[in-house]
């Protein structure tokens, strides 16, 4: 019988499929432009906030997978396959966004954002799938620029909030040096928009059923979901040896070289997965095709080629993103507002600026990803397209280095828009046009190990260059930011597209 395709969705389906990405998108702003506030102003130092941060990215790197995993065999009727998900991250990040400004200790917010963070990793992670469930290939890129611009949109609301509350007159430095009354109901009300964008996705679409799915030729994981782990069960178990000494030599080098102690974790990290792989290696050998762990393990160790290529471009853009979100309000309060007192209305004001700049960069994404990208795309191909973001994200830090006027950073914020908008956007659209169909899930839950491995690479080496060689010049990181942007441009021209001339 001949495959049927999947109807073509008019703008006001793109609309549905990816407005509840809004919401989430409202929390991870809050989440990035303000928890270095608030983690400085309940009196954590500055060499401390990477620690700090290690939270968000570990949490993305155990959550997404398994979710990717568990909604590729999901099915519950008419809430469908990936929509639980959405509704279950929503609440569970909603109440987050509602306690977190309630803190009164380092340590209670410390384990919000780790809470925070898992629950927009639920419903984020299946959302980059549900395009591709929803879409056709010829619609994956028009999918992914829509879910781009309600990314950006979300960042632009969720980062000027605080600002805005200024205006309004609300407190915006605390009595008690504490949070301000300016993020405090920035979060409240970010919670309830996160839930409500939310909420109108699951009540306004209706997923493809398994049956509908086979008719439009996409088969189920019954028809290729073994083949990875048949190949896992063929392998030996060097690798894992490999993974498990890299690790144990990162925590001697800690040791030896005085090395800052979170470093522990990146070694820890390297440790568990060399010994998660020989288990994986060891159930597949024995016939176990139907666990969750050699499922990842195999999936993830038989990624098609384009997916490999295109992690190493993961890799170094994400590493100058979080430079950026952790760094932007220490370099911005420092040298443009002239203040490391986090008590002080400069600080402050500073803090609230770089909202703008969040927000800047976030509308500029917005935009040029229904535009620009979608236009060099066609001339260009999405290769060549996110090449050229890159590079302008690259210059967009490098800008932060000689900057030191508030309203001329803005230009430097356009180069970053653009280049946000394109890692948003090419690389989901290119993966969404060559992953199996049936394990798009799983397979977009792990090409986020390689956004998050970077970002705790930052969370953990960068704090120990820093403190050993620009301890008190924050300034620095937007130059490494520069750099890797750069490199995953280089690397991005590596990467094959399917369709495309080589």
């Amino acid at each position: 019988m001949t495959a049927r395709e999947k109807p073509h969705q008019n703008w006001a389906g793109l609309f549905n499929i990816s407005f509840g990405f809004f919401g989430i998108q409202i929390g991870f702003a809050l989440q990035n432009a303000n928890m270095s506030r608030v983690f400085q102003s309940l009196g954590s130092a500055i060499d401390d906030l990477p620690a700090l941060w290690v939270a968000a990215p570990l949490t993305g790197l155990l959550v997404q997978p398994i979710i990717g995993h568990l909604s590729d065999r999901t099915w519950l009727g008419r809430l469908g396959r990936r929509r639980p998900y959405f509704l279950l991250g929503a609440v569970l990040a909603a109440l987050s966004l509602v306690l977190m400004p309630l803190s009164e200790m380092l340590v209670m917010a410390a384990v919000l954002l780790w809470v925070l963070d898992a629950s927009l990793n639920i419903s984020m992670e299946p959302f980059r799938a549900f395009v591709g469930d929803m879409l056709r290939k010829d619609q994956h890129t028009a999918g992914y620029a829509v879910q781009t611009a309600f990314i950006g949109a979300g960042a632009v609301v969720g980062s000027i909030v605080p600002w805005a509350m200024t205006e309004m007159g609300v407190a915006n430095v605390a009595a008690d040096g504490g949070i301000p009354d300016t993020v405090r109901y920035s979060f409240w009300l970010g919670g309830a928009a996160l839930f409500l964008a939310v909420l109108w996705t699951v009540l306004t679409t209706r997923e493809y059923s398994p049956e509908e799915m086979a008719g439009f030729g996409e088969a189920g994981l019954e028809a290729n979901g073994s083949q990875p782990i048949r190949a896992l069960a063929s392998k030996a178990y060097t690798s894992c040896a490999l993974w498990i000494a890299a690790g144990a030599a990162v925590i001697l080098a800690v040791m030896a070289f005085g090395l800052e102690k979170e470093v522990y974790l990146l070694g820890g990290l390297l440790v568990a997965y060399g010994f998660l792989s020989a288990i994986a290696i060891s159930m597949a050998k024995q016939g176990n095709t139907t666990g969750m762990l050699t499922s990842i393990v195999g999936d993830f160790s038989g990624m098609p080629e384009v997916m490999k290529r295109l992690a190493v471009v993961q890799f170094f853009s994400w590493s100058a993103l979080f430079i950026m979100w952790i760094n932007t309000t220490p370099v911005v309060t420092q040298y443009v507002f002239g203040s490391t007192d986090t008590a002080s209305a400069a600080y402050n004001d500073g803090a609230n600026w770089v909202g703008w700049l969040f927000a800047t960069y976030n509308g500029v994404a917005a935009i040029a990803a229904l535009t620009l990208l979608p236009l060099l795309a066609r001339k260009l191909g999405k290769g060549m397209t996110h090449v050229i973001g890159l590079l302008c994200g690259a210059l967009g830090f490098a800008g932060f280095f000689f900057i030191r006027d508030a309203n001329a950073l803005l230009v430097a914020e356009i180069g970053i828009g653009i280049a946000w908008a394109s890692i948003l956007a090419m690389p989901y659209a290119i993966l969404a046009s060559s992953l199996p169909r049936s394990k798009l899930g799983i397979y977009m839950g792990l090409f986020n190990v390689f956004i998050v491995v970077p970002q705790l690479l930052v969370a953990t080496v960068m704090g120990s260059i820093m403190k050993a060689f620009f301890p008190t010049e924050p300034i620095w990181t937007m130059a490494f930011a520069a750099a890797t942007l750069a490199i995953a441009a280089l690397a991005m021209l590596r990467v094959r597209v399917p369709g495309e001339a080589a």
